[in-house]
């Protein structure tokens, strides 16, 4: 995997600054440990940082077209180069190398923008056109790879892997986005395209973004949408044979590499399907890589070990201890903005235990959204089920006066905590499943923000992401609907962020089959009956992978990759809570109300409620205000050490 960044000067052909580019590209070296290269030419910069995956000694980067009139910067892998490379050679092109990287060159020569149509895999990519006069930037379609960019106030574009290179850029607002943290405060991290800095841009997934010299930048365009176009299936034993065969082929075609590639294997559905996969497909052992906690309710390494002895992998494993919290800081440095998934802990810890063993990985991230694995999406079907059984116009007011009365109980069993499921009922679907999503409900924000954040929020609220989303969406029921909404915001704003700034921090590269477009397709056809049946999630693929892997791993309750986030806050973190939720950076941002900062902390210690999600969202908070403070080169140093 690499580190791309650059500048374009939109409207003039002047010097790229090479200190400025040099900065850029060195402070991702993380991601890309093993070369660097760069191209200056009178308006535009190209950066490169490469981990060297195929063609070891071939894959120098930026890499040229034949006349050197077209050059690439890239990020990724595109897994179908080899055929590209045979047809674009019909067409007349000539490769100096066998990477894929070339193919992009070449693809943009024949085909132009529509070349992103074409590969097959993961990607981000900066082209720089000569003869045109033109930047093509472009994402993959499920947003595995990230892209940033930024238009600057002298009419240069900067763009990277990581925003950390454009904060290098002293012509770089740091000024945050309100809305973000809006966002940021309801979801736990910050969906795509915003940002936590008002110039900053995400390019979305799918996306591309085409920029012409004397022209102000455009809009991003979409090339790839997942379809939800319903399918034929002859049989659930028919689909489920199919299920196994295209994602044997997705696997497959992601075991390409010239260095040492192994798997993650936490015991759940995902990652075991992937690993008896690559078993199969594999003449050697696979190496595994597992985490462990202390406390047994988080801890799934016991279902790792059962399918490592059962596909005799090399199977290697870590235990997360409760000193962790040391990684804090750390973690926001990585994220360059506010993150709040804690499951960012063990990923880290799992991305290192890999590195030391292999330079490639292959993950099981996606399975969940593609076939409804969330235990929210049967809540959610069954609120919708309880929904149309009366009008909106009476739903509204019945259930919404049941849930304002009904005691919030988090201390109670799932079924006597009715106050939620009261709530979301007096809501239509897109305003319920963000209810159901959120870790701060409306009333706890509303609480949370100072009248002066209120105010810059004006009337912006974080569902018209969802909202946004779910107008655009093709799916045609109740389940594929939410799943949509998944893919477009928690996918790629939590899951793939997490992993990619995780992994690439031990230059790392995670490959991710079960988000191979063309499986992401297929499966979106399938009936939602073989992907959420009789309140069994991923029922197909269970059914599936049967002859793969033990009942005990196939049907055991779901855990999810976290932490004991809400013990660690009444003991172990507990002081580092206070000193961090008091500090005058939290309380002189202006953004907050205190004395309700401190009332969560207060409820939760004392064991009342359990505002662990909250509160940690407060402590990473905090923890990226504290390092935003530093000045662009305090930053730029610390980030490189």
């Amino acid at each position: 995997m690499c580190a791309i960044a650059g500048v374009f000067d939109l409207y003039h052909q002047a010097d790229i600054d090479p200190v400025l580019l040099q900065r850029m590209t060195d402070i991702q070296r993380h991601r890309g440990p093993d070369q660097g290269g760069m191209h200056r030419e009178p308006g535009v910069g190209l950066g490169h940082r490469r981990l060297s995956i195929i063609d070891l000694a071939g894959g120098q980067q930026p890499l040229f077209n034949e006349d050197h009139s077209v050059a690439v910067v890239y990020n990724g892998e595109i897994y179908n180069f080899k055929a590209l490379m045979r047809e674009l050679q019909q067409f007349g092109h000539i490769f100096r190398t066998q990477c894929d990287t070339e193919v992009i060159v070449h693809a943009w020569e024949q085909w132009g923008a529509r070349c992103v149509e074409r590969f097959r895999g993961m990607f981000a990519f900066a082209l720089w056109d000569r003869k045109q006069r033109s930047l093509f930037l472009a994402r993959d379609r499920l947003g595995v790879k990230p892209l940033h960019y930024a238009v600057l106030d002298n009419g240069h574009l900067i763009f990277a892997s990581e925003i950390k290179a454009l904060l290098t850029h002293d012509q770089l607002l740091r000024e945050l986005d309100p809305l973000a943290i809006e966002d940021y405060f309801a979801y736990g991290y910050i969906p795509e395209p915003r940002t936590a800095f008002r110039q900053v841009r995400k390019l979305e997934p799918g996306h591309t973004l085409l920029l012409r010299h004397g022209s102000a930048p455009g809009q991003p365009r979409p090339y790839w949408d997942v379809p939800f176009t319903p399918q034929t299936i002859t049989s659930p034993a028919q689909a489920a044979d199919e299920l196994i065969e295209r994602l044997r082929e997705a696997v497959r075609i992601r075991l390409v590499a010239e260095v040492p590639l192994g798997a993650f294997l936490s015991g759940g559905v995902d990652s075991s399907a992937v690993v008896a996969m690559m078993a199969q497909e594999s003449a050697t052992p696979v190496n595994t890589c597992s985490i462990a906690f202390d406390d047994a309710r988080f801890d799934e390494s016991p279902y790792a070990h059962l399918i490592a002895e059962r596909y005799a992998t090399r199977h290697h494993t870590q235990r997360v201890r409760q000193h962790d919290a040391s990684l804090i800081d750390q973690l926001a440095g990585l994220y360059d903005e506010p993150f709040a998934d804690s499951s960012a802990l063990p990923t880290y810890r799992v991305c290192q235990l890999a590195r030391q063993r292999v330079t490639v990985a292959l993950s099981g991230d996606g399975g969940d959204e593609n076939l409804a694995g969330y235990r929210r999406y049967r809540w959610h079907l069954h609120e919708e089920r309880l929904r149309s059984l009366l009008p909106p116009g009476l739903r509204k007011p019945v259930f919404g006066a049941l849930g304002a009365l009904y005691p919030k109980a988090d201390w109670a069993p799932r079924p006597l905590r009715a106050k939620s499921t009261l709530q979301a009922l007096a809501r239509d679907s897109v305003a319920a499943y963000f209810h159901g999503v959120s870790i701060m409900k409306d009333e706890m924000r509303a609480r949370l923000f100072s009248p002066s954040l209120k105010r810059d929020l004006g009337q912006y609220h974080a569902i018209e992401v969802l909202r946004r989303h779910a107008a655009a969406s093709p799916a045609q029921d109740a389940l594929s609907a939410v799943q949509y909404l998944d893919l477009k915001t928690y996918l790629p704003g939590d899951i793939l962020t997490k992993v990619d700034r995780a992994s690439m921090a031990h230059g790392l590269e995670v490959r991710v089959p079960l988000l191979d477009h063309m499986l992401v397709e297929w499966i979106s056809g399938l009936p939602p009956r073989l992907k959420l049946h009789r309140g069994v999630g991923k029922y197909l693929f269970k059914r599936a992978l049967a002859p793969y892997l033990p009942d005990d791993v196939l049907h055991r309750r779901k855990m999810g990759f976290s932490v004991p986030l809400a013990d660690w806050f009444r003991g172990p973190l507990r002081a580092r809570l206070q000193h961090s939720l008091s500090s005058p950076v939290l309380a002189s941002c202006g953004m907050f109300n205190m004395d309700y900062v401190q009332q969560l902390l207060q409820q939760h210690q004392s064991g009342r409620c359990d505002h662990s999600a909250p509160l940690w969202s407060l402590l990473m908070f905090e923890s990226f205000l504290r390092q935003l403070q530093e000045s662009p080169e305090q930053h730029a140093e610390r980030q490189a050490a």
